[in-house]
């Protein structure tokens, strides 16, 4: 009896002294990983890239649309008659580090991107901070067009850091700035080289549904162009998230919609349509 006693007393030691130290290796986790979660629920605002990165060997398909302008009406379907479409994939190397690659059919534009994580928001730091770096390929330029066409007069260059922070659970901001560079371009239209500051923000409603709002101011605008303000909804069901928006500019690149934005909210001249982000 006297041994069994003992048995107990040291199985009841032991369980005490594993039991704090797994309380002791979880606070010291917790504080550790101490992270902001789902500043962003979307990869994007509307269009804008947001801070939110795929997790580790995660894959990503994309399908977007852009639908023609509403401001033809009903002869055009309010726009539906004039759709164009990105489709793409994004896939998660590790938790910081992720590729992309996707087609559009305006400008038949083949574009591949590189996002990587460089600062979190947390306890010790005020916001997340993310790069971003596409490259376009204009495969609609014709010899015809530009007789002296080369390859490489087809690319343009994209760089972005994306700064962002989540001041409650139900209000994100960030900001966008951005350099462009185009290989090829028209000096009476657009400029070689053009620098742009973006902000985005997400109000969260209910549970599953966010309201988004994004801007895009360029520097040294043609007059001509307005600079791209984009409102849309996220509906996150399940394993894919689902974006509504309404934009005055319907490229989906970054070197085209953030460029050419040629809508007018206040003539009734803006773009309906939607993301959809399936993720495997």
């Amino acid at each position: 009896m006297r041994i069994l006693l003992l048995a107990v007393c040291l199985l009841g030691s032991v369980a005490a002294n594993a039991q704090d130290d797994l309380l002791t290796e979880l606070d010291s986790t917790r504080v550790e990983n101490n992270y902001a979660t789902a500043v962003f629920k979307g990869l994007q605002v509307v269009t804008l890239q947001t801070t939110k990165m795929p997790a580790k060997k995660e894959f990503y398909f994309v399908v977007s649309h852009r639908f023609g302008t509403v401001k033809g009406g009903i002869s055009e379907f309010f726009g539906f008659d004039m759709a164009t479409t990105k489709i793409g994939g994004i896939y998660g190397i590790t938790d910081w580090l992720s590729v992309s690659a996707s087609r559009h059919t305006m400008l038949k534009v083949y574009e591949a991107g590189l996002k990587y994580r460089v600062a979190r928001q947390s306890d010790n730091f005020p916001v997340d901070v993310v790069g971003y770096n596409t490259i376009d390929m204009n495969s609609l330029l014709s010899e015809k067009d530009y007789p002296k066409l080369g390859f490489s007069d087809r690319l343009s260059y994209i760089s972005q850091v994306i700064v962002s922070r989540k001041f409650s659970d139900r209000l994100s901001f960030e900001l966008v700035p951005s350099f462009i560079h185009k290989n090829l371009y028209e000096p009476t239209v657009e400029n070689e080289n053009q620098f742009s500051l973006g902000s985005g923000g997400r109000v969260k409603l209910t549970k599953r549904l966010s309201l988004n709002v994004e801007y895009v101011y360029n520097f040294d605008k043609p007059d001509f162009y307005s600079n791209p303000l984009s409102v849309g909804l996220d509906v996150e069901t399940g394993g894919h998230i689902f974006q509504l928006l309404f934009t005055n500019s319907q490229a989906m690149t970054e070197s085209g919609y953030i460029t050419h934005a040629s809508g007018d909210w206040g003539k009734g001249d803006f773009f309906f349509g939607f993301n959809l982000y399936r993720v495997f």
